[in-house]
């Protein structure tokens, strides 16, 4: 059988188009306005590439490029910029601008091509936020645009909704996402079945496997001598204090440090490092001195660390410094769970024969035993002048930047 043709958008580093090609898709044409991440596609698969934003690429330039008509792809699939539905927006402020905010057209990019290129299927991936509760513009849209398409065009669309945790689904790192699959034929969509558990949710009979840590996905890598690891800036000397699976939180009054910061005083990933025996926290975008999480060696992940935690491709390259692989790979979505999701879409609305039982990409067990976790370090003396009673976080929508409005109750940043 031919490989199934996919048009991809907003297609970042490869994360989806790495799990469809695992999967036996084609991705016939990409579209990405990053010339850091074009690079990256470039130099490591044949796909033909289009370097433009979204809004200045015709849907019949996509079409022509893939070599496809209209009706003709498989799939498009495409992750729009997700900072208007961020869930650090809300927690910063209670409120963000979503679809007043300009990086919203996107949606409405990936909405036309579907429109216009009317694919067997499509998937669309996006921060949970894009369904909180009483913020869900974003997905409202997403169904009025189905109902116009189907209207104007004789298709049957439907969108079918999810979020997916992919450390549920044997990612070594615990990342939300949400995502709206639907088909041309109106065929129903079935989202797949948790496939891990976390050992502390894990019933006595439940037989499923349990999470896969970060151990399992880092355990083979060699020591870097790359000095980019190193840590630098102002909280470096505090990074060895701290246990490793614990944050900034363990030096609060309700931690088991010293108490040199406000309880939920900072986002979640400040300070934040890696346990060996559970998976990782989400990989970040927007790398900061103090913004993890960090290796269990107190120090920065190298590329390779980080694309194995979102289940790249090993012969998968990373182009441009460390701080451009961790934007590329932090936009990213986990390429195992594009494997697991583009199977389930070939066979249940495609038509494609069910495939081989464990995916491509799946992470095996590590071989080398796990060491012990390092004692930590005592606080340097420059740090302990920070002692002393600090406030907690008032709440969400209350901090410093809140906008005096009412806000529905969303989660706290360490939820």
């Amino acid at each position: 059988m031919s490989a199934l043709k996919v048009i991809s958008l907003f297609t970042g580093a490869g994360g989806l188009d790495y799990g469809f090609e695992a999967a036996d898709y084609d991705t016939a044409v990409a579209l990405e306005i990053d010339p850091r991440c074009c690079t990256t596609l470039r130099a490591n698969r044949p796909w033909p590439v289009i370097e433009r934003d979204i809004a200045h690429a015709p849907t019949a330039e996509l079409l022509a490029t893939a070599g496809l008509a209209p009706g003709e792809a498989a799939v498009l699939i495409g992750g729009p910029p997700c900072q208007p539905f961020s869930k650090s927006g809300f927690w910063a402020t209670g409120d963000t601008r979503r679809l007043d905010d300009p990086r919203a057209t996107t949606l409405e990019g990936y909405l036309r091509v579907l429109a216009e290129a009317h694919p067997r299927a499509f998937l669309l991936e996006n921060v949970e936020g894009l369904g909180f509760r009483g913020k869900s513009e974003g997905l409202a849209l997403i169904q009025a645009r189905l109902e116009a398409i189907n209207a104007a065009h004789g298709t049957r669309y439907r969108a079918h909704i999810a979020t997916l945790d992919a450390a549920d689904h044997g990612v070594p790192q615990m990342r939300r996402r949400m995502f709206v699959i639907g088909a041309r034929d109106g065929t129903a969509f079935r989202f797949p079945r948790q496939t891990h558990v976390a050992p502390t949710k894990a019933l006595p009979d439940d037989s499923r496997p349990r999470h896969v840590t970060a151990w399992d996905a880092l355990g083979d890598q060699p020591r870097p001598d790359d000095p980019a690891v190193h840590m630098a800036g102002k909280w470096a000397g505090l990074l060895p204090t701290i246990p490793e699976g614990q944050n900034y939180l363990w030096h609060t009054d309700r931690g088991g440090g010293e108490p040199l910061f406000g309880w939920r005083r900072r986002y979640w990933s400040f300070l934040l490092k890696l346990a060996k025996n559970q998976p990782s926290w989400t990989i970040q975008a927007q790398p900061g001195p103090a913004t993890g999480p960090f290796h269990w060696d107190d120090r920065r992940l190298t590329m390779r660390e980080m694309a194995r935690l979102q289940t790249f491709p090993d012969d998968v390259a990373i182009a441009g410094s460390l701080a451009d692989a961790q934007r590329q790979l932090g936009n990213a979505v986990p390429s195992l769970l594009a494997e697991i999701l583009a199977r389930e879409i070939a066979t249940q609305l495609l038509g494609a024969p069910a495939g081989r039982d464990a995916p491509v990409l799946a992470v095996r067990p590590a071989k080398r035993p796990m060491p012990p976790s390092k004692d930590i370090a005592p606080v340097p003396a420059r740090y302990l002048a920070l002692r002393g009673r600090h406030a907690a976080h008032p709440g969400t929508g209350k901090g410093h930047r809140a906008v005096a409005r009412p806000t529905s109750r969303l989660p706290l940043a360490a939820e």
